[in-house]
């Protein structure tokens, strides 16, 4: 679990990277991205492997807990939203709840409904 966290860690700043290099703009398009990325590598991890990660627990806790546990982050996904509201982008700050919270738990649940 702790190697499956340090990767994740260093995929997201990796991501958060390229994002912030590539765009500029009020909405934190490199949290989105990695928490987006991580739902997906979740999602496809169980509905691929479900079996293999009962067997393994070893398996499950590097990838789902591990990485991504690492990738995403609801702490700074959090505090990028209330700082949107205390500079007065309330707009962009409910896009982001509602485009992050949406597109996560759909992922997830679209990937994983043949289970």
């Amino acid at each position: 679990m702790f190697l499956g966290g340090g990767v994740g860690s260093l995929a997201r700043m990796g991501i958060s990277s390229i994002v912030i290099s590539n765009f500029k703009s009020a909405f934190p398009f490199a949290t989105l991205c990695s928490n987006v990325i991580s739902c997906f590598v979740l999602a496809i991890t169980v509905a691929v492997f479900s079996e293999k990660l009962i067997e393994n627990p070893s398996l499950r806790m590097f990838v789902l807990v591990g990485f991504c546990g690492g990738f995403s982050t609801f702490s700074t996904f959090s505090f990028e939203t209330v700082e949107l509201i205390k500079s007065g982008n309330f707009m962009i700050a409910a896009a982001n709840i509602l485009i992050s919270v949406t597109v996560c738990i759909a992922l997830i649940y679209f990937i994983t409904k043949q289970i």
